[in-house]
C-alpha cells in the first residue's frame, strides 16, 4: 500500500490562486424620468415659440422698463408695502397679546378682528374704505382733525388702511403661533424671578418666538408687495397703475404689463434673498451649525476644482 506524503488527512484546502471578480453595480434606469423631462422641455419651447409669434412688440418693454413714471411707481410700491407691514406687525402683535390674554372682553375683540378681515377679500375692504363718503360726509375727531370725508380718504390712506388692517389680522395669527411656541417654563421662570408680565414678553418669550415669527412674516412681506397692485383700483398711482397708462397711452397695453412683471419679480427675488439671511440669522440658537450660504457653496466649488487642478498639474 503506498502512502501519498504529500496529503494529510483532515488539512485545510488551499486557498484558490485567483480573487473573486468584482461587483458591477449597474444603476437603475428611470425612463420614466426621460419621458417627462421630454415633455416638459416640449411644454416650454412651444409656449416660447408661441410667444415669439405673437403681435408682441418686446421693443417696448426696454423702451419704458426705466421710464421715470415707471420707476415712480416702483417707488411708491415699495413705500406701501413698507408702511402696509409696519401697520400690519405692529396690529399683529398687539392683537396676539390681547388674543392670548385672559381677559374675555380684549380676547373677544381680538377675536372679531382677525374673523371679519380674514374672512372678507382685500378688493372689497379697498372698495369700503374709498366710499365711505357716501356714508359719512365729516370726520370729527373733535378739537384735533375735522374736514370732509372726501378730502381726508385720499388714494394714498385708502391703500394704507385697506392694506394694513387686513394684514394685522394676518400678522396676529403668525405672532400669536410664535408665543404659543415658547415653552410655558420660560415664563414661569421669568415670573419667579420678579419680572413683570409684559417685561417677560419682551426680554423672554418674543426673542424665542422670533425663529417661528420670521419665516412666514418674510412670506407676507412678498405677498404684501405684490398684494399693492390691487390699490390701482382706488386710483393710488404704483407700478401696476403707471403701467397700464402707459400701455393706454402708447399702444402697447400687454407689453407692459410685461414690463410690471418683470419689475415684481426684480423685487421678490430681492426680497427673497433678504429673507433668507434673516431667517438664518434667527436661527442661530436652534442650529449647531448653519447651512453653507450661496456664496459660500459656490466659494467652495471654486476652491475645490482649483485644488483638483493643481493636483493633476
Amino acid at each position: 500500500m503506498s502512502v501519498d506524503i504529500g496529503k494529510t488527512d483532515g488539512a485545510p484546502p488551499s486557498p484558490p490562486s485567483s480573487r473573486p471578480e468584482a461587483i458591477k453595480a449597474v444603476p437603475v434606469r428611470h425612463y420614466g424620468r426621460y419621458v417627462a423631462a421630454l415633455i416638459a422641455v416640449a411644454l416650454l419651447a412651444s409656449i416660447v415659440y408661441a410667444f415669439a409669434q405673437g403681435k408682441i412688440n418686446w421693443g417696448a418693454v426696454p423702451d419704458y422698463f426705466f421710464d421715470d413714471r415707471i420707476i415712480k411707481g416702483v417707488g411708491s410700491t415699495l413705500v406701501l408695502t413698507a408702511l402696509s407691514m409696519v401697520i400690519g406687525i405692529g396690529g399683529g402683535i398687539l392683537l396676539a397679546v390681547m388674543r392670548l390674554s385672559k381677559n374675555p372682553v380684549t380676547s373677544s375683540i381680538a377675536w372679531f378682528y382677525i374673523w371679519f378681515f380674514r374672512g372678507t377679500p382685500v378688493l372689497v375692504q379697498l372698495f369700503v374704505w374709498f366710499n365711505l363718503g357716501l356714508v359719512f360726509e365729516y370726520i370729527n375727531l373733535g378739537f384735533v382733525y375735522k374736514d370732509y370725508w372726501s378730502s381726508f380718504m385720499t388714494p394714498f390712506l385708502t391703500a394704507l388702511l385697506g392694506l394694513g388692517l387686513n394684514e394685522a389680522a394676518y400678522m396676529a395669527e403668525i405672532c400669536r403661533a410664535g408665543l404659543l411656541s415658547v415653552d410655558e417654563g420660560q415664563t414661569e421662570a421669568s415670573h419667579a424671578l420678579g419680572m413683570s408680565h409684559s417685561k417677560t414678553l419682551r426680554r423672554i418669550v418674543i426673542p424665542q418666538a422670533m425663529r417661528v415669527i420670521v419665516p412666514p412674516t418674510g412670506n407676507e412681506v412678498i405677498n404684501m408687495l405684490k398684494t399693492t397692485s390691487l390699490v390701482s383700483a382706488v386710483q393710488y398711482y404704483e407700478l401696476l397703475k403707471y403701467a397700464t397708462d402707459i400701455g393706454q397711452t402708447s399702444g402697447s397695453p400687454v407689453e407692459m404689463l410685461f414690463l410690471a412683471a418683470a419689475w415684481y419679480l426684480i423685487m421678490t427675488s430681492v426680497l427673497s434673498v433678504g429673507q433668507y439671511y434673516i431667517e438664518r440669522y434667527y436661527a442661530r440658537g436652534s442650529s449647531r451649525q448653519l447651512p453653507p450660504t450661496p456664496w459660500q457653496k459656490v466659494r467652495k466649488h471654486v476652491f475645490s476644482l482649483s485644488s483638483r487642478k493643481g493636483a493633476t498639474a
